[in-house]
């Protein structure tokens, strides 16, 4: 039996601590990796103070992940040792239940997620399921490739599935960890892209991520100046915030979308009144599938769309996760192996 280092969190909001763990060797359709990069996502807050039911102590955060394939177990016929691998938010699905002999794997009754279900990323090696996995393309590092399994897939899935069609005005709602990744590929789909976010601080980084415009939450009606730019085809949200969500509804277009993934329990506080005469739609959208985030890294390579990451060994997870708590952190903060 090997072991590696990993990071514990041996209860609901207790610290991150660096601890030596047993490798567990891959189950029949499950594949070891080697981890060299995972990303820290605002979620790994939830899962570190016990957010999330059946959770097991002690926890190793982590579901943006990004490695190489150490070992294949019993019935892993499409992968080699040696392939480079992601793992994100979707971390399995069980193709036997309801929504999986639909084809919607990311709504598996049983689906998994690491950290939650498994193991997760803030560690040197993980043991996950093999239908879990997107090949890295060459042109991606590790640290890029991480944070396309969550941050990446789920703003550029949730776009790509928007009515949205080029030329259309697209406003991102949050400049943030998912949001400055949305402002890039929503300038890649070739949408009028619109940035949202509070105060000035962001506006020039909007503009270099690929904004066309900059609307300062706090200067005034968020609806006011959408409409006054001619009315947003999708808000895409992506901060965790629900009164800004319901605030950009009247900023929408005839037949708008307001397209929810910023993780938040609080109550949307919008009226039937606002979405039926405009006919809107207010949606929620999971992240992707290991194909989809597959697609997102191919879109990626193309595009030029990158994560703006800072790089920490995996010695400094608490501190970067320290940084994510106190609203300090980078765009995004990758922990390197």
């Amino acid at each position: 039996m090997t072991t590696h280092r990993a990071v514990h969190v041996q209860s609901a909001g207790g610290p991150l601590e660096l601890a030596e763990v047993e490798t567990r060797t891959p189950g029949r359709g499950e594949v070891r990796l080697r981890v060299r990069a995972c990303g820290i996502c605002g979620t790994d807050r939830a899962f570190v103070h016990g957010g999330f039911p059946n959770i097991s102590w002690p926890l190793t955060p982590g579901h943006e992940i990004a490695g190489t394939i150490a070992e294949l177990g019993d019935g892993v016929e499409d992968f080699a040792v040696g392939d480079r691998v992601a793992v994100g938010w979707f971390g399995g699905c069980c193709y036997h239940c309801e929504p999986c002999r639909k084809g919607f794997f990311i709504h598996c009754v049983n689906g998994k997620v690491p950290s939650w279900h498994y193991p997760g990323g803030y560690a040197e090696s993980v043991t996950v399921p093999a239908n879990a996995l997107a090949r890295i393309p060459s042109e991606l590092s590790d640290v890029e490739a991480a944070p396309m399994g969550c941050a990446g897939v789920t703003t550029d899935n949730a776009l790509r599935h928007t009515k949205a069609l080029p030329g259309d005005r697209v406003a991102i709602l949050g400049v943030g960890g998912l949001g400055h990744l949305g402002v890039q590929f929503a300038r890649a789909m070739g949408f009028e892209t619109i940035a949202i976010a509070r105060g000035t601080g962001k506006a020039d980084d909007a503009r270099e991520l690929g904004a066309h415009h900059y609307i300062d939450s706090t200067a005034g009606d968020v609806a006011e100046a959408l409409q006054a730019l001619g009315g947003a085809a999708v808000v895409l949200a992506t901060a965790a915030n629900s009164q800004a969500m319901a605030d950009t509804v009247g900023g929408l277009a005839p037949q708008g979308e307001l397209v929810t993934i910023g993780a938040t329990p609080e109550p949307l506080n919008i009226s039937p009144v606002q979405l039926i005469t405009p006919g809107l739609s207010v949606v929620g959208h999971p992240s992707g599938t290991a194909k989809d985030v597959e697609d997102t890294m191919h879109f990626a390579v193309l595009s030029g769309v990158r994560a703006w990451t800072q790089e920490l060994p995996l010695a400094q997870a608490a501190d970067g996760y320290a940084a994510l708590e106190q609203g300090r952190a980078h765009y995004r903060t990758v922990l390197t192996m």
